[in-house]
């Protein structure tokens, strides 16, 4: 696992501030590399914890309806290695689908979660 340093820096080097950038309803922003600044086909979008499930060397996540995510419309499953995790701005885990929802580009976790 990478300490939450390098999952941090990660994450800034993702947001450049970029017009592209969108909101994930709350306090914080999508970095524009993983939304591709795109709200109206929601590539990014809270996901239930029910969905993912923590494994020795990364998340399962698991779409099953298209409740869990604005893009979905079929099962989808999906594995993030830790050191690909993002810290997300809030308490939720996030995942941006991009281009279709078969990929996963960006998974954002609550800090406790990493």
């Amino acid at each position: 696992m990478v300490g939450l340093a390098g999952v941090i820096a990660t994450a800034a080097a993702l947001e450049d501030g970029s017009a592209l950038a969108h909101s994930a309803h709350s306090s914080w922003t999508y970095p524009s590399a993983c939304c591709h600044g795109d709200p109206v086909t929601g590539e990014c979008g809270k996901i239930p914890s029910t969905t993912v499930t923590p494994r020795p060397d990364g998340y399962v996540i698991i779409l099953r309806r298209p409740g869990d995510h604005q893009k979905v419309t079929h099962q989808d499953r999906y594995f993030v290695p830790y050191d690909a995790v993002i810290p997300s701005g809030d308490d939720n885990f996030h995942i941006c689908l991009h281009p279709t929802e078969e990929h996963e580009n960006c998974f954002f976790a609550p800090a406790d979660a990493i």
